[in-house]
């Protein structure tokens, strides 16, 4: 655990600061990859010191520490001059550790024995201040390298300082990614006990680049600095400001921006032709007047066509642009007539009077309508029932502004109370059954009248029958007193 919290430690550092060639375009960079580390240089062996440190650099199969993942990431920034400062963090795992000892049956030619360690984790924090040739050659895709830094090396359980010359190139596939490939020789300064394990390597990586945080802010490959809309993505012809409609009016001075359109309409289309531009036309697809926001009036009554409910007869606004009319010829126009396709006076608003055929007609059928005993609910399993209330609800709707009281009435049998109440529910009963059948409520009225008002005698079974009873009145028009 505490190895992964240097590695941690590592990471955020690097996050929070900078990695490697870039240029004042592209200030900052991010570089991530692989990792080896050739722990050759300190084992010791060899004439001399440079034959010692860094004989036998590519001995890749024999001394080379990979981890096949990404195991480093580093972050820079561009400072100036070909000068950028950046830090890299890296992790690695030893299962070569390359020791000089001629006494072991295993060591070669020079004395050398690799050994596993085992479970010998390296993790590295390194600062780097690193100079590019690459405007020095004017090459764009070749980026050659030098650098110089120090860091911090945590070798298993040992930690020591270690201070880093390198160098390294890159090759850049755009202007902003690249493979870069660098090496430095990582000089252990600290001192420890056990010095098989303070030592100095050789780290080599190998990953991608990717710069960034220029000052192309818009990435249209026009420097902010010539970019007279360094925000927005434009055109060279016109100083990096966008032509969005391609219409040859910058972004900036037309009215219409997205669509191409007509100079003379600073931009905006015209497509119907009529001098008014499209973002200014209610009707931009047909040719009409300027009084009407671009909007034609075929009847010539100031009302536009498509506002017109009549746009080929004049008529006035307050009816629609439709003239007045009287459908049913009762001298009630349409528009204040209840019922405009009946004829009625225009005392009922162009409704007609409720005639004694029809109150005969629904006295018929109210009283043809059967509840169960005792309750106000219709009588189960009737279908006479349902088809009355159909015809009644008929009846009803040829007379929209009259006024009816649905009655309900019982015979003697039991107490007044009880005959109040449930004539009281059977009349709402109706009421409520005709209202869902889409009667207007505000036309209907229920009451009650118990056994008050019976039209036969209660002495007989048969009396008694003709007692308990609905019945519908006509009480007047809804407009009464009003008109």
């Amino acid at each position: 655990m505490k190895h992964l919290n240097k590695l941690l430690v590592a990471v955020m550092m690097v996050m929070g600061l900078s990695s490697h060639a870039q240029d004042s375009n592209n200030p900052w960079a991010i570089s991530f990859g692989v990792n080896a580390v050739d722990t050759r240089t300190s084992s010791g062996s060899g004439s001399g010191f440079f034959d010692q440190h860094f004989s036998q650099p590519f001995a890749v199969k024999d001394n080379w520490n990979i981890l096949p993942s990404l195991s480093y990431i580093g972050v820079s920034r561009y400072v100036g001059s070909g000068f950028s400062i950046g830090l890299q963090g890296s992790v690695n795992k030893i299962d070569k550790l390359v020791t000089f000892d001629p006494s072991n049956p295993a060591h070669d030619s020079r004395g050398n024995v690799v050994t596993n360690p085992g479970d010998l984790m390296y993790y590295g924090i390194d600062a780097t201040i690193k100079y590019s040739f690459k405007e020095i050659i004017k090459s764009k895709v070749i980026d050659p390298s030098l650098s110089v830094g120090g860091g911090y090396t945590f070798f298993g359980d040992n930690s020591f300082g270690t201070v880093n010359p390198g160098a390294g190139v890159t090759f850049w596939f755009t202007d902003a990614i690249g493979l870069e490939l660098a090496t430095k020789y990582k000089w252990a300064v600290a001192a420890n006990d056990d010095k098989a394990l303070d030592r100095s390597v050789f780290q080599h990586t190998a990953g991608l680049i990717f710069k960034f945080g220029g000052k192309d802010t818009d990435g249209d490959g026009i420097y902010d600095k010539d970019d007279a809309c360094p925000d927005v993505a434009g055109l060279k012809q016109f100083n990096g400001c966008p032509d969005t409609d391609g219409d040859g009016i910058v972004d900036a001075s037309d009215a219409c921006p997205d669509v191409f359109g007509l100079a003379a309409l600073n931009g905006c289309p015209d497509t119907d032709g009529d001098g008014i531009a499209d973002k200014d036309d209610a009707c931009p697809d047909v040719a009409g007047l300027a009084a009407l926001k671009g909007c034609p009036d075929a009847d010539g009554d100031g009302i536009a066509d498509k506002d017109d409910k009549c746009p080929t007869v004049a008529g006035p606004r307050e009816n629609g642009g439709c003239p007045f009319l009287d459908a049913d010829k009762d001298g009630v126009l349409d528009k204040d007539d209840d019922c405009p396709t009946v004829a009625g006076p225009a005392s009922n608003r162009g409704c007609p009077e409720v005639t004694s055929e029809a109150l005969e007609d629904l006295k018929v059928q109210a009283r043809a309508i059967y509840f169960n005993s005792g309750k106000a609910t219709f009588k189960t399993g009737d279908k006479e029932t349902p088809a009355r209330l159909e015809a009644i609800k008929e009846i009803l709707k040829n007379y929209p502004n009259a006024k009816f009281s649905i009655e309900g009435h019982t015979d003697n049998t039991g107490s007044a109370k009880i005959n109040d109440k449930l004539s009281q529910d059977r009349a709402d009963a109706v009421k409520n059954a005709l209202i869902e059948k889409g009667v207007n409520a505000e036309n209907l009225e229920s009451k009650g009248f118990g056994s008050s008002q019976p039209v036969a005698s209660n002495k007989t079974a048969a009396g008694k029958a003709q007692n308990r009873r609905t019945e519908i009145k006509h009480i007047g028009s809804k407009y009464q007193g009003k008109l």
